[in-house]
């Protein structure tokens, strides 16, 4: 009788120990620097110039389908001043985003906060779209780039500025 009770036991722990592990790969893993830094290269190409990525100011989402959305903040000095301005991130994304309904496709792109607004450039510094970001005034300490779960949503900050986006797919 103890050997069936504890059978039954470990089966039961078995069970609800795959019911968790489940559970937990159906849902998004928030990659922070030292996941997203391993996974991003060292430099990234954009409006014809080569970048250095700030490995230590990276962060990601990797998917339950294995997908990932990467992002990193570049060493843009080499570029333009209008581009400096404006290119202040690399983001990669391998699925669709929605930003203030605005779709952002799978691809790679520059990013970056102006004058209050998230603005998406594509490879080539092309303005594709702008949504207005928010200022949390809350944080006591910023840091240069981070991402946050907010419910389905995900919040991208730069410093004390953030933009809200959510997976599509």
């Amino acid at each position: 009788m103890k050997s069936r009770l504890c059978r039954s036991a470990f089966l039961l722990a078995l069970l609800a120990s795959f019911a968790l592990s489940s559970f937990a790969q159906s849902a998004p893993v928030l990659l922070h620097a030292a996941e997203a830094g391993k996974i991003l290269p060292d430099a990234v190409f954009f409006r014809g110039q080569s970048a250095q990525v700030q490995a230590r100011n990276s962060a990601g989402i990797k998917f339950p389908n294995g997908m990932y959305v990467l992002t990193a903040l570049v060493d843009n000095s080499g570029y333009s001043t209008g581009i400096q301005q404006k290119y202040q991130a690399y983001f990669i994304t391998e699925v669709p985003l929605s930003f203030s309904g605005h779709t952002l496709r799978p691809g790679a792109y520059g990013v970056g906060i102006v004058n209050g607004s998230f603005l998406v450039m594509d490879i080539a510094a092309n303005d594709l779209f702008s949504v207005p970001a928010t200022h949390d005034a809350s944080i006591k300490r910023p840091t240069p780039l981070q991402l946050d779960p907010d419910g389905n949503h995900y919040r991208l900050y730069f410093g004390r500025n953030y933009v809200v986006f959510s997976s599509t797919h």
